[in-house]
């Protein structure tokens, strides 16, 4: 990877995207750090939801379930347990390639997983939701509307939003310049 300064590259995280005079590793590293704050409130979330999930199972409640409401158990839980997976993998193949000058590859891979992870999430917590308020109410239609409102509220703000601000013409035009590919 070349040390040779990126110069006015935007800087997106930055208020007004003002431009930084940085190497590409310097770039690597720190989008890397991004993603990394970004990924550990992702997996914290993820990690305390799915733990949560895995006790319901040892509750006497759980035994009086419905088959459908078993089964969607099930489903949520596998969905928690990839969703975690899927978050926590960023960090173990950075500690299995550290040293290895695979940052830039590293970085395009981890904001893959990151975007998997967070739709599994979602997920996760659209049937979770689906499957506490059919236990808690007598209304499983409203159970079903209810968890599909709060998963078009995530569609929404989650992958809607950022795409309306990338497109807002005060935006800045300039591109964002990637570090050079090997």
């Amino acid at each position: 990877m070349s040390n040779e300064p990126v110069r006015n590259s935007p800087d997106r995280s930055s208020a007004g995207g003002a431009g930084r005079d940085e190497s590409a590793q310097e770039q690597a590293d720190r989008r890397w750090s991004e993603m990394l704050q970004e990924v550990r409130v992702a997996q914290t979330g993820a990690q305390v939801l799915f733990g949560f999930l895995v006790s319901v199972a040892f509750t006497p409640h759980f035994d009086g379930l419905p088959h459908f409401d078993r089964t969607l158990y099930v489903v949520t839980v596998l969905l928690g347990a990839l969703a975690t997976g899927t978050l926590i993998a960023p960090v173990s193949i950075h500690r299995a390639t550290t040293g290895h000058d695979l940052k830039p590859s590293l970085i395009r891979i981890a904001s893959r997983m990151l975007s998997v992870g967070l739709t599994l999430l979602a997920l996760t917590i659209g049937s979770s939701l689906l499957l506490l308020l059919r236990s808690a109410t007598d209304h499983p239609a409203l159970s079903w509307v209810l968890a599909g409102l709060v998963l078009a509220y995530f569609a929404a703000t989650w992958l809607v939003l950022p795409q309306v601000l990338l497109r807002r013409p005060d935006r800045d035009p300039q591109p964002r310049q990637s570090p050079p590919r090997r």
